[in-house]
């Protein structure tokens, strides 16, 4: 009805009745206060504004809505779950939200190729259900599972703590229905191990925040469940020697899934503020956390080589060592709570990057030293995975007096939305270790300025004409991974 938020509210602009036809009156959001949820990002650290959100429920809707806008010359932000980091997601002024929340479903999973077609606004936490139900797992697994959307995923080509043993979403990605700029719709959903006739577009569009195409469905390939996983928590003395650690147990323990590392600070601020304590009583300067699955129902040679392997590198070494589910959700519990700790500190900046193994630990004890240089007073909290060698480095830093986390300290914060010094103290720490300034987050627009630390002018250029060609019209997502540069 007229003045319920919806398009009614806003009959005047053609657009947004080009919109409603296309999806729905109810589906076309235009007030400020429908729209809100939609222009601020995850960690309440930029807020922007749209002219309006909408929301198809199909690819055929999905293309008129491109059309619509790519004809009016009016910029579209896709948005998946909302839970990105680098503000790839959010309006930066007057474009349409195009949300996939709408695109939802997860079809019968192909039992002989072991491969599952699932609508792109589905959250990893459905899909894993599915999956589960039918005796296979997703590959993949992140901490926002409940929330993050799996062409979220796509778009970002998301890792996560299984990116050891099963690699990150490109590697899992079977295939994919997308929509460009113009409403074309593309589609490669037939699961072949083997085709080669043409470029691989899958793997283009996976990776691309948005800026290439809107992902609508994903083809993904899964695995069969495990009947048996172990969760180990090992007391390390530092981060060189978890990572020796991690390699013997890569060489005995193939099943290896995860290697997770979290330091002194983290888990006591854990402890402190979140009220979760390390299963450890010794309090050492590196906690590793392992885990392993088995296709063996009984975990008993599982967990003696682990064991073993543990034995051999520190006899001394305090380990907590789990096979009930309840009980690794507790092994795991400090690691996943790392992520909430900047939150409560001060204002938090949330950066990923990933370093050759050989440099990992030499670059943790720089960035740390770069920070307590450069931002006195920030509160750095690292973790990572030791498998591929991604860290997190997250910083708090402190807020200005008067202000307080949650979105409506947003107004007071004077934050710089690209994440500001931290960055510029971070990044080239990174950099002269050889390492990338986005393992799994993505680029957004918060990176963009630093894109040549991990491109070189060629890859840049490169990646420029890709956009030109497939959006001419600077339709999706500009400013996100490259520059804008709309063409003339």
């Amino acid at each position: 009805m007229p003045g319920d938020g919806t398009a009614t509210q806003a009959a005047g602009d053609p657009l947004v009745a080009a919109l409603a036809r296309a999806v729905g009156d109810d589906q076309v959001l235009v007030d400020d206060d429908l729209r809100r949820g939609y222009e601020v990002d995850w960690l309440g650290r930029r807020l922007g504004a749209c002219r309006a959100v909408v929301r198809p429920a199909s690819v055929a809707e999905v293309a008129t809505v491109l059309a619509a806008c790519a004809g009016a010359g009016v910029p579209v932000v896709p948005q998946g779950g909302n839970t990105g980091l680098v503000g790839g997601g959010i309006p930066r002024g007057g474009e349409v939200v195009l949300s996939t929340r709408r695109l939802v479903g997860v079809g019968p999973v192909d039992r002989l190729a072991g491969q599952v077609a699932v609508a792109a606004g589905t959250t990893l936490a459905a899909v894993a259900e599915a999956a589960a139900a039918a005796g296979f797992e997703v590959p993949l697994d992140l901490t926002a599972r409940d929330s993050a959307t799996v062409g979220g995923m796509v778009a970002t080509d998301a890792g996560g703590t299984r990116v050891l043993r099963h690699g990150s979403m490109r590697t899992n990605l079977a295939g994919v229905e997308a929509v460009l700029a113009d409403g074309t719709v593309v589609r490669r959903m037939g699961g072949l191990a083997k085709d080669n006739a043409g470029y691989h577009l899958p793997s283009l569009v996976c990776g691309s925040e948005g800026t290439l195409a809107v992902v609508t469905e994903v083809l993904l390939h899964l695995v069969p469940a495990a009947r048996a996983r172990v969760t180990a928590v090992v007391g390390t003395t530092s981060l060189e020697a978890s990572l020796a650690l991690v390699a013997a147990l890569r060489r005995a323990v193939p099943e290896l899934d995860a290697a997770e590392i979290v330091f002194a600070d983290g888990v006591r601020l854990v402890a402190e503020l979140l009220g979760v304590a390390s299963p450890l009583r010794t309090a050492p300067p590196c906690e590793l956390l392992v885990e392993a699955a088995s296709d063996r129902e009984d975990a008993g040679d599982l967990v003696a080589r682990l064991a073993g392997v543990v034995d051999d590198h520190d006899p001394g070494a305090e380990t907590a060592l789990a096979e009930d589910p309840e009980a690794r959700r507790h092994l795991w519990a400090v690691r996943e709570r790392h992520s909430e700790l900047v939150g409560l500190l001060g204002l938090p900046h949330k950066l990923d990057v990933s370093l050759p193994l050989g440099e990992l630990a030499a670059f943790e004890a720089d960035v740390r030293a770069a920070l307590a240089r450069g931002l006195p007073g920030c509160v750095p909290v690292l973790f990572g995975h030791l498998g591929d060698g991604g860290m997190h480095v997250n910083v708090a830093v402190p807020r200005r007096t008067g202000t307080a986390p949650g979105h409506g300290a947003l107004a007071g914060r004077g934050l710089d939305p690209g994440g500001g010094d931290v960055a510029d103290v971070v990044f080239p720490v990174v950099a002269a270790h050889g390492g990338s300034i986005s393992a799994e987050h993505g680029v957004g627009t918060d990176k963009v300025r630093w894109l040549s630390l991990a491109r070189g002018p060629g890859e840049i250029d490169a990646m420029r004409r890709v956009k030109d060609a497939l959006d001419p019209g600077y339709v999706l997502n500009p400013g996100v991974v490259l520059p804008h540069r709309p063409r003339a």
